[in-house]
């Protein structure tokens, strides 16, 4: 019950039913304050309990300073969790842990059950094996049944032990956007109280909700578990970034165009932490589906959320995708008593400010590492002939600006580009040449842009016109379509556009992230034997939302975000060495040349087939019974009772060490004595870099212990799947085929130099770190700028943990990162400001001390003193940021602190 202390609790009546809420213009400023604040100020409202929460706190947020440096921490009470499979399995591991460590300190293990309800969608399991046939999804569906029986088990058994926890089986849809089809709500109704729907999720692209009113971010697994136990998130009270949108798109653009601009402006600006909303007049010309594709890219451009107001655009959303009447009514009642809705003429208040003149948009693509490259269409010829020169050797940049002559015969001139014309032959005998910038993976894929409608219309219509001109994709392209819902197939069904998208080898491979996260499958073993004998750097071009190194395929360096037409355009092309804006795509049955403006659809077109096509009765029939699962999902047996039953060879699912030799307190914070480093990194170290994903190669660590515990490579899966066993995950971490270990130059991948041993040598991460535990020394990591930047991915945290690292010194840090580390015990610290690792002299084969921590038993030290054996020290920034990422700390990681703290109860 809240405290009440500024009497908001009130009744709001709507239709025949009546609802508790708490009106926020009982405190004082709410009424300026942006959309996102407003929400943030009802949940202090009602979550109001004279200690965590007091009157202070609403009244520091309803008088929020806008050009105010965040220092205001605020507890926020999330209303609800969700999760994917490759994150909520290791959260449902640790719950599970967690009643074990009940039970042995003496407590009830039926204490740990979400407090808030949680939804789990298994979206991120599925690999593109099979692709280009009709019956690749039942194929790829089969295989993934057969490589994840354990966990799939593990999902059941917790969805049936646990209270509020709900599981959206396999070969339903992407896990953001069934959020924003089926499960947001956007008003959340509980106990008879009706208040804004928030949640945090266990996947950086939780986001996407945002474009639908719905405040949400990404956060770890560590802290997502902890909400689930009721614990709040600690937060400081953001700045708040204005975006004001004018106008309306330019024809021939599209919403993937539209948001890779906004992530160029953005992530110049500097949005990292901060909250963004869109307002002006603009607004109300961005579909709702558009509005989502932009929140799904927040941290692309690094901000905490990207939030767009409610509106009659909402409501409409709402409607097409069969909420209850009730419940369309409801928010918007709710909306406008609280100042929720979206007045166009408004001119909020906000901490800074951009403005994008919507009709100044073009066609673009981003990379080919980062997706806030964004790069012109019409430029993309050019820019990559200049960014090809950083992923080819040396004797083909010696080449770069000869004429070369192909297996053809036919001369081409490389124009300054580096070239290495490369024969196949393919499947069916006949060869072909692939050179370096040949477009391998051609992937419809992700959230990001499967969940709108008119750009997967474009695709298929452009699909469709590329037929009737008699143009196939070129034979060395892997093309894949893994829309986010069973609905797109549907009024692609509807609308007639799903043959012509199978004759361009666009087949349906699954419903799931696939390519995105990396599930892109292997590529042809002709393909791929002739890219990595040649050493050639090819291309991917995706639909998604992000295209770090080494991500979407191991045979792959350079990787292009593009719209869902586009992504088809490219197949068409088969090389990024084709202006695709002004030359040919192929030819017609007549030998003529086909561009794409002669196959590119109209927006008539595209918004006929969308009205014509989708309807509600798609997305109730879809959603009907979406927990129950098909026949292989009901016909997995599963085990009983309210602890799980732990298999001792599972090499997917294992007890994780986490509460090992816990006692009912902490002890006391202690220094760092004699710690080695692990690694030296540079800048724009991610969160794939360090965190296991992808294939897990055979000969790498995590490939040898399933080795040893005879599982066959083919059964090997990827990292991701195996996310519920620390042993794998320990192995991968740090082990990214890009990362760069500057104490092991010369090198790329999971390793670094061992200085336990005479010179040094050069080893593995893994076999390195566990030769330091062994014998007692503590390890950091030494890092430069926004470390730790990309998805939120636990195990980037959980791993570094796991490998005995204390610390982290790095030039700054992401803000999901940077949180998860103080989450799992290890210290967050910065260089001072100027400095970097080179500007100290650090080489990394120093010996490290780092005091002054032990002032945390009592308090937050600003700075901590860091020194090495080689005589450099100097202060480093503490970034342990609130009084409750200190608890955290002091107690060695949130799960022992929110342990601790139900035990105590």
């Amino acid at each position: 019950m809240s405290a009440n202390s500024f009497d908001a609790r009130s009744t709001l009546p709507v239709g025949d039913e009546s609802y508790e809420i708490f009106r926020l213009d009982k405190v004082e400023g709410s009424a300026r304050l942006p959309y996102s604040l407003k929400v943030l100020l009802e949940n202090l409202l009602r979550t109001e309990d004279g200690a965590n929460i007091t009157a202070d706190h609403i009244r520091a947020l309803g008088g929020w300073d806008p050009n105010a440096e965040p220092s205001r921490e605020i507890q926020f009470t999330p209303a609800r969790v969700i999760m994917q499979d490759f994150t909520g399995v290791p959260c449902v591991v640790d719950l599970a842990t967690m009643r074990e460590a009940v039970k042995e300190l003496g407590g009830d293990a039926e204490r740990i059950n979400p407090l808030a309800p949680a939804e789990l969608v298994i979206d991120h399991s599925v690999v593109a094996d099979r692709f280009g046939t009709p019956e690749a999804f039942s194929q790829n569906v089969d295989l993934e049944y057969g490589r994840n029986r354990e966990r799939y088990q593990f999902l059941r058994w917790g969805q049936t032990a646990f209270d509020e926890f709900k599981v959206v089986p396999p070969g339903t849809g992407i896990v953001h956007q069934v959020n924003i089809e089926h499960l947001a709500r956007t008003v959340m109704v509980r106990n008879g109280q009706a208040y804004p729907d928030t949640l945090v999720g266990t996947d950086s692209h939780t986001t996407m909700v945002n474009g639908l009113g719905v405040l949400g971010w990404g956060v770890g697994g560590i802290e997502a578990e902890a909400a689930m136990l009721g614990q709040p998130v600690s937060m400081l009270i953001p700045r708040v970034v204005g975006f004001k949108l004018r106008g309306e798109l330019p024809t021939g653009t599209t919403a993937t165009d539209l948001v890779l601009t906004i992530t160029e402006m953005l992530r110049e600006h500097g949005v990292v932490g901060k909250f963004v909303e869109f307002y002006g007049e603009g607004v109300a010309s961005v579909p709702l589906a558009n509005r989502a594709t932009i929140g799904n890219m927040s941290p692309e451009f690094g901000s905490t959320a990207a939030m767009f107001p409610i509106d009659g655009e909402t409501v409409n959303y709402l409607r097409l995708t069969g909420r209850s009447e009730q419940q369309l009514a409801l928010v918007e009642a709710y909306a406008k008593a609280q100042g929720l809705w979206h007045d166009p003429a408004n001119e909020p208040v906000f901490s800074e400010y951009l403005e994008l003149d919507l009709a100044t948009v073009v066609p673009s693509i981003a990379g080919p590492k980062r997706p806030q490259d964004r790069i012109a269409l019409s430029d993309a010829k050019a820019k990559f002939g200049k960014d090809v020169r950083n992923y080819v050797s040396d004797a083909d940049q010696d080449e770069a600006g000869k004429e070369s002559f192909p297996a053809s015969d036919a001369p081409a001139v490389s124009n300054g580009v580096p070239t290495k014309p490369s024969q196949v032959t393919g499947p069916d005998g006949k060869v072909y040449e692939i050179d370096h910038g040949a477009v391998v993976v051609a992937a419809i894929t992700s959230c990001t842009n499967t969940s709108n409608p008119s750009v997967m219309v474009g695709a298929a219509l452009l699909a469709k016109k590329a037929v009737e001109k008699g143009l196939t994709r070129k034979p060395w392209v892997k093309t894949t379509l893994a829309p986010g819902s069973q609905v797109v197939m549907d009024y692609y069904d509807r609308a007639g556009l799903t043959p012509y998208l199978d004759k361009l080898g666009f087949n349906l491979v699954g419903y799931g992230c696939t390519t995105c996260i990396g599930n892109s499958g292997p590529l042809p073993e002709e393909i791929s034997a002739a890219v990595n004998d040649n050493d050639l750097a090819v291309a991917a071009v995706l639909s998604g939302n992000r295209n770090f190194e080494g991500r979407i395929n191991p045979d792959v360096k350079m990787n292009y975000l593009a719209s869902p037409p586009l992504v088809v355009a490219y197949a068409l092309a088969g090389s990024m060495k084709v202006d695709i804006t002004t030359e040919a795509l192929g030819t017609d049955q007549d030998g003529k040349p086909v561009y794409l403006s002669d196959i590119w659809p109209s927006e008539q077109e595209v918004e006929e087939v969308v009205a014509g096509a989708i309807g509600q009765e798609m997305f109730t029939r879809s959603y009907a019974d979406v927990f129950a699962g098909d026949a292989q999902w009901k016909a997995l047996s599963i085990p009983t009772g309210n602890t799980f039953e732990w298999d001792a060879e599972s090499t997917y699912v294992r007890k994780p060490p986490y509460f090992d030799g816990m006692g009912e307190r902490p002890e006391p914070v202690v220094d760092i004595e004699g710690a080695r480093v692990l690694a030296k990194l540079g800048d724009s170290v991610t969160t794939d870099h360090i965190s296991p994903a992808g294939a897990i190669k055979a000969d790498s660590p995590a490939g040898t212990y399933l080795t040893e515990h005879g599982v066959e490579r083919r059964d090997f899966n990827s990292y991701g799947s195996r996310r519920g066993n620390h042993e794998v995950m320990i192995r991968g971490t740090f082990a990214n085929i890009r990362l760069r270990n500057q104490i092991a130059p010369g090198t790329e991948g999971g390793f670094t130099r061992d200085f336990t041993q005479d010179g040094g040598p050069v080893t593995s991460i893994y076999d390195a770190s566990q030769s330091y535990q062994s014998q007692g020394i503590p390890l950091v990591v030494l890092a430069g700028k926004e470390y730790g930047s990309g998805s939120s991915r636990d195990w980037a945290a959980k791993g570094t943990r796991l490998l005995g690292v204390r610390a982290v010194v790095a030039e700054s840090y992401e803000r999901i990162h940077r949180s998860n580390l103080i989450g799992m015990g290890v210290l967050p610290l910065q260089f001072p400001a100027g400095a970097t690792a080179e500007s100290l002299g650090l080489t990394g084969e120093e010996t490290f001390s780092v005091t002054g921590v032990t002032a945390l038993n009592d308090s937050i030290p600003e700075t901590v003193k860091v020194t090495t054996d080689s005589g450099v020290e100097f202060d480093a920034k503490l970034r342990i940021d609130t009084p409750g990422e200190a608890d955290y700390y002091r107690n060695g990681g949130i799960l022992q602190y929110v342990l601790r703290s139900l035990i105590q109860r």
